[in-house]
């Protein structure tokens, strides 16, 4: 700062741009190019990338380690979500495609369509997508809980001590017992949800069994199964990885185990809102023919 005028009148000088003195010790910092938020959450989508691919190294490199694990967690996930699943599934059949579409249809005289529905009701969107966040909430949430509790135990590090790869042993075979299962689960939640919906078409609506089952098989192709089946894996594969990855990085106590589980089942119905977007849109689009109501 420069001064003129006595020393009883010091009167400051404006500084010139760029030659602002600083004071020694105290060094400007530079400016972030992204905000603490943006840069939180690209680094947690680049770690869940490291994650996934460490993974899918895990499962194809040998000793395949992860083998029993695997058997373990598939007969857990059923026992777990088998059932929540069935109920969920077949009450939504009934009340959404099957009362409130088949009133809809009802209104213009061709509730004997209602089968055709539940193709694009339960088969290709909400079928998949209430299964992958009942098996998130249930399974997710356990798996997240169980890797934080070990390690705030501790446990992982005892692990590595031993020259065993909490990553083989631990997080990919439950990763791919998702992915497995999810596919299991969504053939038990089809036949469900369309149970229920021709619980609500024939038994509520007077729709008649033939017209029902003759519509919901004419409608139903190969492409149809071929892309709830992929989309169902990607949707398990997704619930693996955030649950894994928000376990690991659990941190603070008990208070910390909580926090990564909230995280992890906000993490996994925002991927799977995501991806269920992209991925009907990208179907829609390479098979137009299946918009087409037979």
């Amino acid at each position: 700062m420069n001064w003129i005028g006595s020393p009883t009148a010091r009167i400051p000088l404006p500084a010139r741009r760029g030659r602002e003195s600083v004071s020694p010790g105290r060094r400007r910092r530079p400016r972030p190019l992204l905000p603490g938020a943006l840069r939180r959450h690209l680094d947690q989508l680049g770690g869940m990338a490291a994650l996934a691919g460490q993974t899918c190294l895990a499962l194809a490199r040998p000793p395949f380690v992860w083998r029993r694990q695997f058997v373990i967690q598939c007969i857990f996930i059923l026992r777990a979500a088998f059932l929540p699943i069935a109920i969920s599934i077949a009450a939504w059949g009934f009340s959404g495609p099957g009362l409130q579409a088949g009133n809809f249809l009802a209104t213009l005289g061709s509730v004997d369509r209602s089968g055709g529905f539940m193709v694009v009701a339960i088969i290709r969107e909400f079928g998949t997508f209430v299964t992958a966040t009942v098996v998130a909430g249930i399974v997710g949430t356990t798996i997240t809980a169980e890797l934080g509790t070990r390690v705030i135990r501790e446990e992982l590090d005892a692990l590595r001590t031993m020259g065993v790869d909490p990553i083989s042993y631990i997080v990919a075979p439950r990763v791919l017992a998702l992915v497995v299962m999810m596919v299991v689960l969504t053939m038990f939640a089809l036949v469900c949800g369309v149970f229920g919906g021709y619980v609500a078409s024939v038994g509520v609506l007077g729709a008649t069994t033939g017209s029902f089952l003759h519509n919901f098989f004419a409608n139903t192709t190969a492409v149809d199964l071929v892309a709830g089946v992929i989309k169902v894996a990607i949707f398990g594969a997704l619930i693996g990885i955030v649950c894994c990855y928000k376990g690991l990085r659990a941190s603070g106590g008990p208070e910390g185990v909580g926090r990564a589980v909230n995280e992890a089942v906000v993490g996994c119905l925002v991927a799977i809102f995501f991806v269920n977007l992209v991925y009907t849109q990208w179907f829609l689009a390479a098979y137009p023919q299946v918009g087409v109501l037979r």
